[in-house]
């Protein structure tokens, strides 16, 4: 798996960290059914994140760290493997999906309410309107004419381009000057009143403190680490759970008044806490200021520019808390024409030519897995972990940003090999189930593992807002 291995090299590289050697057992791509390499991807987030871990916590200069490509791929499919009372539990919007338009294909993203309804509007359809009305309402316009309208709408949209076309716009070319994961150094611009909440001044890092007598302290390699997780759907929260299955105490703060996909949250929350704060209220922005005036790492994945219209950028962070590490996620970038615009991971693909080229031309075809997702979300945790080794005393606080957009452009770049045959990938047999007050729950463990020790059996989920708003 010498290719493999390389990429998490690479990946270390990325972020400014020498990581230690990898073993990688399995199979290599081609391994679901597609052309690009999405074992590789998997194989290589999930590694490189291990291999970090490591560095953080292992106490060894040359610890054992091993990913399997298998249970790495099964990962990167984990919403569709994952059942309640044997039950599939990601439900998607009936009308989520692709449209034939005049000139091509658009997807629609509809499975937020708020998403929906703009969609309709934009296209002149009433509120309740069937797919079927949706589908002629589509097909007689040209798809890019409908995604604009549908984005000025407040909608969510993407209309299929080929890779050429996607390479000639300026959001692609926006896209291609960032680098795959960007970490900066980053000073507050002002110092706002925390209240009661002073900040715990950031810890010095030492390479192995984390472990005693060859057991890991505080429940794994990360325990003492605190992460709030301020992200939905996949990505951010994928993060949040691989931080949390290595230790770290992740707090997921959510919003009464925002919609969720239930089956998602269930999926990603394990080992994870859960509260809720509206933070257009003085009390609940002041309680998420307590909160970050206590972690070591914030993820965010809303709108760009939406948490610092409320008081709480990257630079407000760092003010509130020096030595914070700010990851922030979107879908397109933090430049170019796409900037603030809303995205999803189907959407991506749509917009980049994955979609495209997975299909024979006359139809979009989207990858077998969630892949951009995935590998985003388990990036982002590898570059919380780059900002938290980073961090010494009296020095800066770190800025995180990472984009699905860039994450695709990584994935083009690997190259292609395969398609494997349909069918050919099964993980039953990697499949664990816990017993909770939402049912049984048939899930994926956490891929890696350091020393022989691997993420146990993960704390129940919890409800949505199960917890009160505090560090334990």
């Amino acid at each position: 798996m010498q290719v493999i291995e390389d990429v998490i090299r690479r990946l270390g590289d990325e972020v400014g960290l020498t990581l230690p050697d990898v073993r990688v057992t399995g199979e290599g791509d081609p391994i679901l059914p597609t052309a690009f390499k999405i074992g590789t991807v998997a194989a290589a987030t999930t590694g490189a994140v291990a291999a970090a871990v490591a560095l953080y916590g292992a106490g060894r200069a040359a610890p054992d760290v091993a990913i399997d490509v298998r249970a790495a791929v099964a990962h990167f499919l984990d919403e569709r493997y994952f059942r309640v009372d044997g039950v599939p539990a990601a439900h998607w919007a009936p009308l989520s999906g692709d449209y034939r338009a005049a000139d091509g294909w658009i997807r629609v993203h509809a499975n937020f309410d708020h998403h929906l309804d703009a969609a309709l509007r934009a296209l002149g359809l009433p509120p309740g309107a069937d797919r079927a009305a949706v589908e002629v309402a589509c097909a007689g316009r040209a798809a890019l004419e409908m995604e604009e309208m549908i984005v000025a709408a407040g909608g969510c949209a993407a209309a299929m381009r080929t890779r050429e076309q996607w390479h000639d716009h300026p959001q692609s070319r926006a896209v291609a000057a960032e680098p795959l994961i960007r970490l900066r150094p980053m000073r507050p611009a002002g110092r706002p009143d925390t209240g009661s909440a002073p900040g715990r001044p950031a810890p010095a890092v030492t390479p192995g403190s984390r472990r005693n007598g060859g057991a890991w302290t505080g429940g794994g390699p990360l325990g003492g680490v605190r992460v709030l997780d301020l992200t939905r759907v996949i990505a951010g929260p994928v993060a949040g759970r691989a931080l949390a299955a290595y230790g770290a105490e992740v707090l997921r703060v959510g919003a009464a008044h925002l919609p969720e996909v239930p089956g998602l949250v269930l999926s990603t929350a394990f080992g994870k806490r859960s509260c809720e704060l509206d933070l257009r209220t003085e009390d609940g922005a002041a309680a998420l200021r307590e909160l970050i005036a206590g972690a070591d790492v914030v993820l965010q994945a809303y709108r760009p520019g939406a948490l610092a219209a409320l008081g709480f950028g990257p630079g407000d962070l760092a003010a509130i808390r020096p030595g914070i590490v700010c990851v922030e996620i979107s879908a397109y970038g933090p430049y170019g024409p796409w900037a603030a615009r809303r995205g999803f991971d189907s959407l991506v693909q749509m917009a980049c030519g994955i979609a495209h080229e997975g299909g024979d031309g006359t139809r979009p075809v989207p990858l077998p897995a969630q892949a951009l997702d995935h590998a985003t979300g388990w990036l982002a945790a590898l570059a919380a972990l780059a900002g938290l080794l980073r961090r010494e005393p009296g020095g800066p606080s770190w800025h995180v940003r990472l984009s699905l957009a860039r994450t695709a452009l990584w994935l083009d770049r690997l190259g292609r090999a395969g398609p494997a045959p349909a069918g050919a990938f099964q993980a039953d047999d990697l499949l664990a189930r816990l017993d909770s007050p939402h049912g049984e729950l048939t899930y994926l463990p956490v891929p890696g593992s350091i020393d022989g020790w691997s993420p146990g059996p993960p704390a129940t989920p919890p409800s949505r807002g199960e917890h009160p708003p505090r560090w334990r």
